[in-house]
């Protein structure tokens, strides 16, 4: 004996089911009859298009759509209507208030009992997310080719100018190894950072960190983050600065001191300009190893490299006593836009 009231109430409690699903669904499901005529609207849609059901329900599909993608309904409905479903593909849709966002969309036929198509049914998620990761993941692919070629650029200049200056291959290769070193330990601060820049006090630190000695260094100077080109430029002159000193200055001799000192002024015009000071003074200098005549690579850094490549200028001065290297450049080539402190903002360790 059959039960038709019995079959009627699972039926009725499949669709109750079926509509609690549609409704708290996080993804936009939309019903359409073969008009593009929207008859069903879940609140996720209203959350992800701005329409209310009472606004959209009753209303063209196509005021999703922009203008000039108003084809592609044309397009999905021919498909519907030939009982083919259009698999998820990304699109761009409109909201109410006008903006427009990045969805995947899915679109199936709906049929009746009698297996007719009578409409379709849409599923859109949103993948803005998604999207602006992707974007942002290209810049940063470009910024990150834009800065190896830059890399290896710096490094062939090494090469190129250590070979003009060294005769020994044993020396070439070590002294090279420093220098890609040295420009390594730039990069993983700036790595650490996202890219966002690294503090000159940490930057002094990471450089002069290998040679040791680290209580006859002093620093002092306002809280400074350097833009990456900074960043790179005067790791490079700190790393031929403490290596000279480590060889032949005040880290070779006992009683030796280095103080690193740095300011920002206002210059003509109001400019606000970058002061730096390393010097170093050779308490035991008669111990010491002599400095050697010719020219290396290191002075080519502190004289022409680092000044020239921050739009500043420098001047090096040596003697039995020491040595001084002053930078002056402008505090924009410097520092990353709005995060240079003020003068008063020191830091001295």
């Amino acid at each position: 004996m059959t039960d038709p009231g019995g079959i009627f109430r699972q039926n009725a409690n499949a669709d109750a089911r079926l509509a609690a699903i549609v409704d708290s669904s996080y993804d936009a499901i939309i019903g359409k009859n073969l008009n593009s005529i929207i008859t069903d609207w879940n609140q996720a849609a209203e959350r992800m298009f701005g329409y209310s059901a009472e606004e959209a329900v009753g209303q063209s599909i196509l005021m999703l759509l922009p203008e000039h993608m108003h084809n592609e309904e044309a397009e999905i409905i021919g498909r519907i209507r030939r009982g083919e479903g259009v698999g998820s593909h990304e699109t761009t849709r409109k909201r109410k208030d006008g903006s427009l966002i990045a969805v995947s969309i899915t679109v199936s036929p709906i049929r009746n009992n009698t297996g007719e198509i009578i409409g379709a049914s849409q599923i859109a998620r949103d993948i803005s997310a998604a999207k602006e990761s992707e974007r942002r993941i290209r810049l940063l692919m470009r910024e990150v080719n834009h800065r190896v070629k830059n890399q290896f650029a710096v490094i062939l200049s090494m090469v190129r100018e250590t070979s003009k200056r060294s005769t020994d291959p044993r020396e070439f290769e070590e002294m090279i190894r420093a220098r890609i070193m040295a420009l390594s330990r730039s990069h993983d601060l700036l790595v650490t950072t996202e890219w966002a820049g690294a503090s000159l006090f940490d930057l002094v630190q990471e450089h002069l960190k290998p040679f040791g000695h680290e209580d006859r260094i002093s620093l002092s100077g306002p809280l400074l983050t350097l833009q990456s080109n900074a960043v790179q430029n005067l790791g490079m002159a700190f790393h031929e600065l403490g290596t000279n000193s480590s060889k032949y200055g005040a880290l070779a001799s006992e009683g030796g001191h280095i103080e690193i000192t740095w300011k920002v002024k206002t210059g003509p015009e109001a400019q606000r300009r970058f002061h730096l000071v390393w010097h170093e003074t050779s308490a035991g200098a008669a111990t010491a190893r002599k400095a050697p005549e010719r020219k290396g690579f290191g002075t080519v850094v502190l004289q022409r490299v680092a000044p020239q490549s921050l739009s500043g200028s420098s001047s090096l001065e040596r003697s039995p006593e020491g040595v001084k290297w002053a930078l002056e450049a402008p505090l924009e080539a410097i520092v990353v836009p709005q995060l240079g402190a003020e003068d008063g903002s020191d830091f001295k360790g």
